[in-house]
């Protein structure tokens, strides 16, 4: 049986990290993941990047921007890979800022529920598109959607 080496090709990483290479690439321009460049110009990763790489997903999958990633990937120590305690850690910081997230869309969810989907965006009740029903005195109809319609010149047809 054949010894795992420790570095891992662009592909490898993709198969066994189940990304496309595409995102790797991206990732590492993102500089969320590092590789070193053979002679003949070829990526090699170390075999921790499919740990950084499930980390950077997770955090994806959950939501987050891949900012607050770099962020939490830039507070390791030299680069290094994020283990059990750093992700506890990590998750503890973002907990809240999920949280908020959550309550956010809770609350549009039940706005939505309560908009009767008319297209009339002037209703009183409509505080996603009109709140206080600010667009009642510019007449009937979809205001926020005619508004490109009101700057183009009158042709009489």
């Amino acid at each position: 049986m054949a010894r795992p080496t420790k570095e891992l090709t662009v592909g490898q990483v993709s198969q066994r990290a189940g990304v496309a290479v595409s995102a790797l690439h991206f990732y590492e321009r993102q500089g969320l993941i590092h590789s070193r460049r053979t002679a003949g110009n070829q990526r090699r990763y170390h075999r921790d990047t499919l740990r950084r790489v499930a980390f950077i997903r997770i955090s994806q999958r959950v939501g987050l921007p891949l900012a607050r990633i770099r962020q939490a990937l830039e507070r390791l120590p030299e680069n290094r890979t994020p283990t059990r305690d750093d992700w506890a850690s990590v998750s503890a910081q973002w907990r809240d800022e999920l949280d908020t997230r959550i309550a956010q869309l809770i609350r549009l969810r039940d706005d939505l529920t309560g908009c009767i989907g008319c297209g009339c965006l002037s209703l009183s009740s409509c505080t996603l598109s009109n709140p206080d029903d600010e667009l009642a005195a510019a007449g009937p109809g979809p205001r926020r959607l005619m508004v490109e319609h009101l700057t183009e010149p009158d042709t009489g047809l």
